[in-house]
């Protein structure tokens, strides 16, 4: 009976540490996340690296697990983007210019003022330990939550799939990420 026990508790806490969340680049990042009153699941994660720099831990949070990128920037349902900074510090204008590139992959015409207004949103530099939250959910916009404040929120489906497009769009500067964050 004693050797019941001692499996069924040994098999309790192995299972039990895969839930509590994946470690990237030596950060933990959730298994959950609320969007609104929705709980959302990790769906993959991975390292934004420049050249050798690992910039950030970075996971991709949906309803339901999928690995089909389109359904993913398409879908009018809530998700989210979680990035936890591991370098010492990134300019704002580095990000900037980093969420510039990513738009730029996209036609994001209808969408300048929209684009303008999410990156007024970063005016510090995001340092190590930093967790940035960007969150849709429908019929109320993307969020951008930076350590837990909010900054913004701004409405549009259309700004919606731009913002994930950045990772997971058909032409991302960030293929390797791309595929982590699909679970792939």
């Amino acid at each position: 009976m004693r050797k019941v026990i001692f499996l069924i508790l040994l098999f309790t806490f192995t299972f039990s540490s895969f839930c509590w969340g994946l470690k990237i680049g030596g950060k933990e990042l959730p298994d959950k996340m609320k969007a609104g009153e929705n709980e959302l699941s990790i769906n993959g994660a991975g390292l934004r690296k420049k050249l050798v720099i690992k910039v950030y831990a970075c996971a991709l949070y949906l309803m339901e697990n999928c690995k089909d990128e389109k359904k993913i920037i398409e879908a009018d349902e809530p998700m989210a983007v979680k990035m936890h900074f591991i370098y010492k510090a990134v300019n704002p204008s580095k990000l900037i210019e980093a969420w510039n590139t990513g738009f730029s992959k996209s036609d994001t015409s209808n969408i300048k003022k929209e684009i303008d207004v999410f990156n007024s949103y970063f005016t510090q530099d995001a340092v190590k330990n930093d967790i940035y939250d960007i969150v849709y959910v429908p019929e109320v916009g993307t969020s951008v939550y930076m350590n837990n404040e909010l900054k913004g929120t701004i409405a549009g489906f259309e700004f919606k799939k731009a913002v994930f497009s950045i990772w997971l769009g058909e032409q991302t500067e960030l293929p390797k990420l791309k595929k982590a964050m699909l679970g792939l």
